[in-house]
């Protein structure tokens, strides 16, 4: 179907923080799966994370030096390395050497750190307070413990808590894979822009954005200008949510909406009231795969990224909608009377500051700036806003 004006100008463009929330719901969690821990960094937690046993199993040594029974001076009688089977009860006025992680023997009191021993043959003197540098048996952990709820990022460290418990494998739901489509006659992909030609700064982006946004990054392909093509590579792509770049507003060569009313596509989004960035568009295909439509200039494209991509891939990721945290704009910003404004700012200790360069083709401002200050609509300006960050898609949370 050809997109006529009048068409387009009955379209009614979605509120920003509608549109968050549209494609959010929009997307459908993955299926939770068993992963060895070599292999569910940057998942999800599909189930809590629960201690199988106790941590320590026993109690331990939690410096170098010599386990203590009872008041000094002591005798000492041997040592312990750290991975010896446990070692004889202390009786008191004992001490025995004994190295940090080691299994600290019945009957011990406490741990005479090294730097505090003073030993003479096997003479032993320090101080004695009960309970010192021991990690007692369960002190981090008990069987059964939830140690973290579903829904946590699995990172390093919780990776290294599993190890630590004794698990081998988690629950966790996978990341999404994100493909893209980058189309346009003009684009050029080495080298300067030139008359009739355009360098393409939207696909070297896209890699970045999907994998910040804590996806799993897909093919990302160039396309001329041409609706068949659009619609063969969206039919054959193998991606849980697919962009399409610089086809989705309303000329002549783009193809974009035609090509989803011909995939018998559902359409949730169809333009969204904020600028720049408002020809983005959000559809899901018939078999649940995901198309977000980018604008072609490179700043609209990431708002639109920002705005339904992170929202996605958050719900995808089995996330909540990312929480956007509030900021003073100390100088006043102006508002637009009905679009929300996205707007490049540096952030100082007394709020966020404009940096300028924020227009749809412009990257000058986007690139220098910490955050986009999300201002509302409104009849002037605004001393306060909401931050969008620009280097992680969790980081307002």
């Amino acid at each position: 179907m050809e997109d006529r004006p009048e068409l387009r100008a009955r379209r009614v463009l979605v509120a920003w923080d509608v549109a968050r929330g549209l494609a959010h719901a929009a997307a459908r969690p993955g299926t939770p799966v068993s992963r060895g821990l070599d292999a569910a960094d940057g998942c999800v937690l599909g189930t809590p994370l629960v201690s199988p046993g106790a941590v320590p199993p026993v109690d331990r040594a939690a410096m170098d030096g010599y386990a203590v029974r009872g008041a000094g001076p002591w005798r000492v009688i041997g040592h312990v390395e750290a991975g010896a089977a446990s070692p004889v009860a202390l009786l008191d006025g004992q001490a025995i050497g004994i190295v940090t992680g080691a299994t600290v023997p019945a009957g011990a009191t406490s741990v005479v750190r090294s730097e505090e021993s003073a030993v003479a043959g096997d003479r032993l003197d320090g101080p004695s307070d009960d309970g010192r540098h021991i990690r007692r048996a369960g002190e981090e952990c008990k069987p059964g413990d939830q140690l973290l709820p579903a829904g946590v990022v699995v990172d390093p460290a919780v990776l290294g808590l599993a190890a630590t418990v004794g698990l081998n494998r988690l629950t966790v739901i996978p990341q999404p894979t994100v493909a893209a489509l980058v189309t346009g006659d003009e684009l050029v992909h080495r080298g300067p822009s030139g008359p009739g030609r355009v360098r393409d700064a939207i696909g070297p982006m896209l890699p970045g954005l999907i994998s910040r946004a804590g996806a799993l990054v897909g093919p990302v392909r160039h396309l001329a200008d041409s609706r068949e093509d659009l619609i063969r590579v969206l039919r054959e792509t193998d991606a849980e949510l697919i962009l399409v770049s610089g086809s989705s507003a309303a000329g002549p060569a783009d193809h974009l909406r035609p090509t989803l009313e011909a995939l018998g596509a559902e359409l949730i989004v169809d333009g969204v009231a904020c600028g720049p960035g408002h020809p983005q568009a959000l559809a899901r295909l018939a078999d649940g795969r995901l198309v977000l439509g980018l604008p072609g200039n490179p700043f609209a494209a990431l708002v639109a990224f920002l705005t339904l991509g992170v929202a996605a891939i958050a719900r995808m990721r089995g996330l909540v909608l990312p929480r956007l945290a509030q900021i003073a704009v100390p100088g006043g910003v102006a508002c637009h009377p009905t679009n929300t404004r996205l707007v490049p700012v540096r952030l100082t200790p007394t709020g966020a500051v404009p940096i300028g360069h924020g227009g749809s083709a412009m990257l000058r401002g986007p690139a220098a700036a910490d955050a986009l200050a999300v201002v509302a609509p409104g009849p002037a300006e605004a001393i306060a806003a909401r931050l969008l960050s620009l280097r992680s898609s969790h980081s307002c949370l």
